[in-house]
């Protein structure tokens, strides 16, 4: 009983958790499953989105405002990403690592501004001292201080948006050059600029997340991002393999990867009050993940051969 009781007092924050990496988790879906690319910078680009964002608090500056820089930080990023593949003609996958690679020395500048020091590895901002939009400290409460609203609401705003920009012509261009580059370029869509479109779009919802989550517990750390490609992927496995067959409209396969963000964040507690160790998280992702991406080769490859077997019977 009390096992139970201490699992359900730890879900709200579960489900806080879920919906601040579930935007996250929106953004790796543009990139893994619109355009088909393997984008690594989201590491990089998390911690960015926290660390400009706390910065921005830190010094003033409205919450609202910060988190709009960290959008464009992300974005930022994204456009580094882009370029690098697509005017260099590195490997997107590579082209990811070495934007996430050089984001490490750039967030701990970034934390450091104005402090004296030249590099910070962590930045706090408090409910108590600064003003801002959500904090894990009232995700217990019946008020509107609670985070789970707003992150609700901004979620649904993301979704909202995001289904209105893909049905536009420059949307739409971005969906065809993921599904079929060669087709797109006989259309006369410039498959690079919808590469980087994409990828910044992607980055600057990635960082939107980096930021929400900074405020929501207390810190940007520069280490915060780190695994969060991982958590994203699973994310949008769990979503498709849970609710593929059911969520087949565009924006409903949107809110998919966020539901996979959140039943991922309750298994991670389920387990953890299981008694299994934090240090193990790395761990039970992977599994988590392997899993999940098992489940639909097994079911392609003996399900529907016992199906085959069973009406060549019939006939």
């Amino acid at each position: 009983m009390d096992f139970l009781l201490s699992f359900l007092n730890s879900l709200p924050g579960a489900f806080g958790q879920g919906l601040a990496w579930g935007i996250m988790a929106v953004g790796v879906y543009i990139t893994y499953r619109i355009l088909d690319v393997a984008d690594l910078t989201v590491d990089g680009s998390l911690a960015t989105g926290g660390a400009v964002c706390a910065l921005g608090i830190t010094m003033g500056l409205n919450p609202w405002l910060s988190l709009v820089l960290a959008i464009l930080a992300g974005m930022l990023s994204g456009l580094v990403t882009g370029l690098f593949h697509t005017l260099c003609g590195i490997p997107a996958i590579l082209s990811g690592i070495l934007t996430q690679l050089a984001l490490y020395s750039v967030n701990l500048r970034i934390m450091a501004i104005g402090s004296g020091a030249s590099t910070k590895a962590t930045l706090a901002v408090s409910v108590d001292k600064q003003d801002l939009l959500l904090s894990s400290r009232y995700i217990r409460e019946m008020s509107l201080r609670n985070p789970l609203l707003l992150l609700v609401v901004l979620t649904a705003v993301v979704i909202a948006v995001l289904y209105w920009f893909f049905g536009t012509e420059l949307g739409c261009s971005l969906r065809a050059t993921g599904a079929n580059p060669n087709m797109a370029r006989a259309q006369g869509i410039n498959t690079n600029t919808a590469k980087v479109l994409g990828l910044v779009v992607s980055n600057g919802l990635v960082a939107l997340s980096g930021g929400l989550l900074a405020q929501y517990q207390g810190s940007a750390t520069v280490d915060m991002g780190r695994g969060a490609i991982v958590i994203g992927l699973a994310a949008v496995i769990i979503g498709e393999v849970l609710l593929g067959k059911v969520f087949i409209n565009f924006a409903l396969k949107l809110l998919a990867a966020i539901i996979g963000a959140i039943i991922y964040y309750v298994v991670i507690t389920l387990v953890l009050r299981l008694g299994l160790e934090s240090t193990d998280l790395k761990l039970l992702t992977a599994v988590v993940v392997a899993i999940f991406l098992t489940i639909p080769y097994w079911k392609g490859k003996y399900f529907s051969r016992s199906l085959t077997r069973g009406g060549t019977g019939n006939a």
